[in-house]
This record gives C-alpha cells, structure tokens and sequence, in this order.
C-alpha cells in the first residue's frame, strides 16, 4: 500500500507535521518498502513532494538511521541537485547515517567538502557533523577531516564558533585536544557572554579526552 499520499503537500498541507508523523510510521513498523518509495519520490516531477519525501526521511535518520544507511549514495548524489532543498535535507540525512557509514562516506569526503564551503548555512552545519562523524571513527579519517575542520573554527564568524566547536568534538583526540582548546581560547577573546559559557563548556569536555576517548 502506498504511503506517499501521506505526506504533506499531498493532503493539502503547507506545515511539516504530516511528514514527521509519516516518519514516525514508517519506523516504528519498519516498513522498509515505504521508504523505498519515499526514496524513488526524491526524483518527483513535483518539487513539493520531492521537498517532503527528503523531509520524512532525515526525520527517519533521526529516529532510526539504519533505516535509511544504504541510501547513502542517494543523499551524496542530492549535494549536486539544483533544488537546495535537496542539497541541505541530504545533508542532514548524511548527518545522520555518518557514524553508519563512515567507511562509505570517507572517499567521498572533498565532495561533502566542497558542499560545505558553497552551502547554506543548513548545509554547512549539517555537513560539519558529517565529517566531524567521520573524522571519529580512526585516525586515518581524523587526520584528512580535522585540518578543514579546524579552519573552518579560525575563520567562521563569532556566533557560530561554539555551535561549530560543539560538532566538532567528535573528530577531536588527545593527540589533537591540545590544539584544538588553544584555538578556541584564542577566539573566545570576541564572544558575547552566553557564547563564552557554550566555549567553557566544550573545553571542559576537551580536557577530558584521553586515549580511549
């Protein structure tokens, strides 16, 4: 039975709540045959639907994300799309599955890269996760993702210092923590007192990284 007629632009819907209960559906009874079709409808003629199907489904990433982890390739291939809705709901469900498939998503790192550097600001924080995910698994992927990382902590603006720098934890290990916390109390230097806090807080945190961690 088709579920596509459940999403939102479909029963007449401008808000996101049919799609997000669609989700919820679609994971709790595993139906992997309707995320099969949500997935085909990413390439529907009609822009809305190809809006909500990208919606159900990193809503499904957040739920479940091996629901949707061998899709992968269908989310890389949304960074190229025309449709920038696409390009940052990709990202997102990438952001998702990242830990997942990391060894999938690894050689595919410029690409994501690039789309980090070109996005919206949607794409660009989820796409920091992504390689923040990645870069945790081991020190291969650490190593080609924590620079880009890094230099995006230097140059970002002020007000997205501690949100990056929160994301960013994950790629971070001792033998990456020292530099890591010295930038950040560089540039705690010109931020608001509430950034400040968020800033401490991630240094904490740093300064607990060990070799297990």
């Amino acid at each position: 039975m088709s579920v596509l007629n459940q999403i939102a632009s479909l029963q007449g819907r401008r808000d996101d709540e049919p799609n997000k209960q669609l989700a919820k559906s679609l994971v709790a009874n595993l139906n992997e045959e309707g995320i099969q079709e949500i997935v085909e409808n990413l390439t529907n003629e009609d822009l809305a639907v190809q809006s909500d199907c990208i919606k159900v489904l990193y809503e499904i990433g957040y739920l479940n994300p091996f629901l949707i982890a061998d899709y992968w390739q269908v989310f890389l291939d949304l960074l190229d799309s025309k449709n920038n809705r696409l390009v940052w709901g990709g990202m997102i469900a990438l952001s998702t599955i990242a830990l997942i498939k990391a060894d999938a998503l690894y050689p595919h790192r410029e690409k994501i890269i690039h789309a980090v550097t070109k996005g919206s600001v949607i794409t660009r924080d989820s796409g920091i996760k992504t390689l923040a995910l990645i870069g945790s698994v081991c020190e291969e992927y650490r190593k080609d993702v924590f620079p880009f990382l890094m230099d995006l902590l230097k140059t970002c603006r002020p007000k997205d210092v501690a949100r990056y720098a929160e994301t960013m934890l994950a790629a971070v290990d001792i033998d990456r923590r020292d530099e890591f916390i010295q930038l950040l109390q560089k540039r705690i230097l010109l931020l608001t007192y509430s950034q400040v806090k968020r800033i401490r807080k991630v240094i904490t945190t740093a300064e607990k990284i060990d070799q297990a961690g």
